[in-house]
């Protein structure tokens, strides 16, 4: 079984009572998605020999936080997307308030699969609690920057700063919890922290690039969206051809942080040669 095919089955198992919300839960989380951050938890937690059982619940949490981040994204009031994963968004699907407490639900939902993982000592537990919920913070302020940012004049810097809190704590988020779990001593937690801020920043920029390139049906949602919005992106900022330069710069950093590790690296280099040939 791979990573997407095991983190999806245990999606499917947390999602499977949870009341009234449990139709949009499950539309919204098990529709799709490329499973880019369990991936990363999963890989960490791989390269350093741990049992894929310890992963499972940091796996699953920190994709149904990205689940309710993507569903409140979409919002009228905030992105205003009415496509996801090529079918109607939440919102649209269900409406706007139940959107609004699905993704509540899957954010509470996420904090309850980590503190009931008890294959992980209470200490662990505590790690990856302290390590998620400072995630889910930083998202949200970089969500806040980013609509406040709108049709605004910004630099690269504040650019840069917005996408490491939006997108780039998140997956940063998935490698620490992958640390976290395992066997890992310090100067390789350092390396990998470095690493996922590199590929945290280098995915959101090759984001902007495809939200460009690439068709609406392979792109499962609005071709152009952030430039109809009048968003700041690097593409807009830089041009195209600069920033797949960048891109492809901070993957290759990324590739020469893991050159330091103390083990076999081969699973993470495989993973960041194919998020550079990703199409969407």
């Amino acid at each position: 079984m791979n990573y997407t095919e095991r983190v999806n089955r245990h999606l499917d198992k947390y999602l499977s009572n949870q009341g009234s919300l449990t139709k949009a839960m499950r539309y919204s989380v098990l529709s799709g998605g490329k499973r880019f951050r369990p991936i990363l938890t999963y890989t960490v937690a791989d390269t350093f020999g741990t049992p894929l059982n310890l992963a499972d619940s940091s796996a699953c949490a920190v994709e149904l936080i990205h689940a309710y981040s993507l569903i409140h994204d979409d919002l009228p009031a905030m992105d205003d997307d009415n496509i996801r994963h090529n079918q109607p968004a939440c919102h649209k699907q269900f409406g706007e308030a139940q959107a609004i407490l699905t993704g509540d639900g899957l954010q509470a939902l996420a904090f309850e699969v980590l503190v009931n993982s008890k294959q992980l000592s209470v200490e662990v537990r505590i790690n990856t609690l302290q390590a998620l919920t400072h995630a889910a913070f930083e998202m949200a302020e970089g969500q806040s920057i980013d609509l406040n940012a709108v049709t605004q004049v910004i630099d690269i810097d504040t650019l840069k700063n917005m996408h490491q809190k939006k997108t780039g704590a998140l997956l940063s988020c998935a490698v620490q919890l992958g640390v976290l779990i395992s066997d890992c001593n310090e100067n390789d937690a350092k390396i990998l922290n470095q690493f996922s801020q590199h590929i945290g920043l280098a995915y959101q920029i090759q984001d902007d690039v495809l939200d460009v390139l690439t068709p609406e049906e392979i792109l499962g949602k609005r071709q152009n969206s952030d430039a109809d919005k009048g968003k700041p992106t690097y593409p807009t900022l830089l041009g195209l051809e600069a920033s797949q330069t960048e891109y492809e710069r901070l993957y290759q950093c990324a590739s020469n942080d893991l050159n330091g590790l103390s083990v076999d690296a081969g699973r993470l280099q495989t993973l960041i040669q194919q998020l550079k040939n990703r199409i969407f």
